[in-house]
């Protein structure tokens, strides 16, 4: 389960919001991943995509907002 620390742990300067889009899009790349290579989880994908984060596998790319 997401817990609330995860995300203000992975937040950053980055929106809640951002994050939780973040780490559900990388929890369905892995788990279409392992239905790729026929691979069985033993690990729920959102905590797989947490650590990803976590461990800078993955980042956030944010739009940039400056506007002229």
């Amino acid at each position: 389960m997401l817990k609330p620390t995860d995300i203000e742990e992975l937040q950053g300067e980055s929106s809640r919001y951002a994050v939780v889009i973040g780490v559900a899009k990388r929890a369905r790349e892995i788990s279409e991943e392992a239905q790729q290579n026929n691979e069985i989880l033993t690990e729920k994908t959102v905590s797989l995509a947490i650590n990803d984060f976590r461990n800078g596998d993955c980042r956030l790319l944010l739009p940039d907002t400056d506007e002229e």
